[in-house]
């Protein structure tokens, strides 16, 4: 309760921190009242809300059971978009009250926050972010979405950064400069932490994730014919458990050749220098491992830290970048990192002001938490969340026309140890009158990284694979009622011994009608199933809602 506390605190403080983009940006002494105007089409909405509903939830598989139980959220979805700053936000707290021990009373928040402020007018900026989501734990450590009210394994994830960004000119070299500070949190289940009869999954606790990097280039056609560059940075991630660290230094120059209007070759070398230490868990008397109370390995701090992994020398990379205009563009690279061939790159299109397609290739080295927290900063500052149309649930998505729309791509597994992570994800937005709809796929692939010699050694090499896609469609109808459908899969394949497979299916849809001017009925219905070889389960729910909502 303590470490969901603090959580919920990170959420809100980044919450403020993002809401202080709707403070008008005053102008510098000395600096124009141009720019330190607010642009007369600001646009602020904020929507607070409270809802009650009566929920019947009916087993499927493998029973019959059926439960019934009151929800009773609050919330606000909020967004500011201004000319030096915009947020988007949506926050919501339920209470699921139930009526038998079938059905547990529970908390929750779920929602996401992200934006940026413009503290010095196109030169000094603060970005943060924040995510609170729910999801089941497996035996494997993956996780699946949406699990039933009242099933043990569920668990709360938090995440939230921030950071300033700097950018200026000196002549004409351009110059870039951030800094990033990230928390993230897993309150995983006592359950699923040690199986009867299986070795034990120690699930990621928490981490603390800091970066920093700096870059100085010169344009193509001003100083010289070539574009020419150097950067340097550094990227820390401290896990709890075991006291495993991931630190990456790096120093690097490039150079961009253009080729024509819109299209140039780039290149880049340099040194980097990558290591993950952890140190011993605590051992009994009999030589095993000891856990505490959560389930999760106690750390030995009088014991020196081991390496996992410890690679330095030359990196490269080569690509095209071709931007045909500014609804286009496509990077695409090829290189060698962390001791092997590595592949990146990204596209985006906006065949008109009201569609979006974006894709995304991306190589690292990290945690779970540094992973959440890089996935949250790509997300855009102006969207709408997706959530599950019958309980309310953030599904990890947002309906944007711009930037990376999801973060499930970093929801796939929940073990503590540090992995490579390599994958793909793309997304399709589209607005069309009163109908707004949005698709997202991807797959990822973590190869996990442990010290020989520990009790996380046989997690080494081990490869995990997570597919999944998720699906959203809603408008309006008339002036006085809306509606929305959304869909997710999810298929966890997993390298682990006696683990298995875990596939998660499921799609909702909802009906609001007005009834005043801020009170209004909702009903929703929802099919959800889990096919699980690590537990062996096959489990599958249909659930139903009707309730009332106030807009104030």
């Amino acid at each position: 309760m303590k470490d969901g506390l603090f959580s919920s605190l990170c959420i809100a403080m980044v919450f403020g921190t993002v809401l202080a983009a709707a403070t008008p940006v005053m102008a510098q002494d000395g600096g124009s009242k141009e720019e330190g105007e607010v642009r007369s089409d600001r646009r602020v909405s904020v929507d607070p809300y409270i809802e009650v509903s009566q929920i019947v939830s009916a087993q499927l598989l493998p029973g019959d059971d059926v439960v019934t139980y009151t929800q009773v959220a609050a919330g606000v979805d909020a967004s500011v978009t201004g000319r030096n700053n915009g947020a988007s936000v949506s926050i919501r707290y339920e209470k699921n009250i139930g009526y038998d021990n079938d059905v547990l009373d529970t908390d929750r928040l779920s929602g996401v926050v992200r934006g940026y402020a413009s503290v010095v007018p196109r030169v000094l900026t603060v970005e943060a972010g924040a995510l609170a989501s729910r999801a089941r734990v497996d035996g494997n450590g993956g996780l699946t979405p949406n699990p039933v009210n009242g099933d043990d394994s569920e668990t709360q994830i938090y995440s939230a950064y921030a950071g300033p960004s700097f950018h200026t000119r000196a002549g004409d070299v351009e110059i870039n400069a951030n800094y990033r500070i990230g928390y993230t949190k897993v309150e995983a289940p006592d359950a699923f932490q040690v199986s009867p009869g299986t070795e034990p999954i120690d699930v990621f606790d928490d981490s603390l994730t800091q970066s920093a990097a700096v870059h100085l280039a010169t344009r193509p056609g001003e100083s010289l014919p070539v574009g020419v560059g150097v950067g340097a940075g550094w990227t820390q991630e401290d896990v709890s458990n075991l006291d495993q660290r991931v630190r990456d230094v790096y120093v690097r120059g490039d150079v961009t050749v253009p080729v024509s209007q819109n299209v140039a070759l780039v290149a880049g070398i340099g040194y980097e220098d990558v290591e993950i230490s952890s140190r011993a868990a605590v051992l009994d008397a009999n030589g095993d491992p000891v856990t505490g109370s959560d389930g999760r390995f106690q750390t030995d701090r009088s014991q020196p830290r081991q390496l996992a992994y410890d690679v330095s020398g030359l990196i490269w990379d080569v690509g095209v970048v071709w931007r045909p205009s500014r609804r286009t563009s496509l990077e695409a690279h090829v290189g060698r990192r962390y001791d092997s061939t590595s592949y990146y790159g990204s596209f985006a299109w906006a065949p008109s002001s009201r569609s979006n397609v974006g894709v995304s290739v991306y190589d690292t080295v990290s945690g779970f938490g540094n992973r959440l927290t890089t996935a949250l900063a790509n997300l855009p500052t102006e969207f709408s969340a997706s959530r599950n149309a019958l309980t309310g649930d953030f599904n990890g998505c947002v309906v944007s026309l711009a930037g990376d729309n999801c973060v499930n791509g970093a929801l796939g597994s929940v073990r503590s140890a540090v992995f490579r992570s390599r994958g793909v994800a793309a997304s399709y937005s589209v607005q069309a009158g009163r109908i707004q709809t949005g698709v997202a796929a991807g797959y990822d692939r973590r190869r996990f990284i442990a010290a020989p010699g520990t009790v996380l050694a046989d997690a080494n090499g081990v490869i995990d694979e997570t597919f999944w896609t998720n699906f959203f469609l809603g408008g309006d109808v008339g002036r006085s009622a809306s509606w929305s459908a959304n869909a997710y899969a999810s298929y966890l394949r997993s390298g682990f011994d006696n683990t298995g497979d875990v596939l998660a299916v499921g799609a909702s849809a909802a009906y609001n009608q007005a009834i005043t001017g801020r009170l209004s009925a909702r009903a929703a219905v929802a099919l959800d199933h889990i096919d699980s070889d690590a537990v062996d389960l096959d489990f599958a729910t249909a659930s139903a809602l009707l309730g009332l909502r106030y807009d104030f």
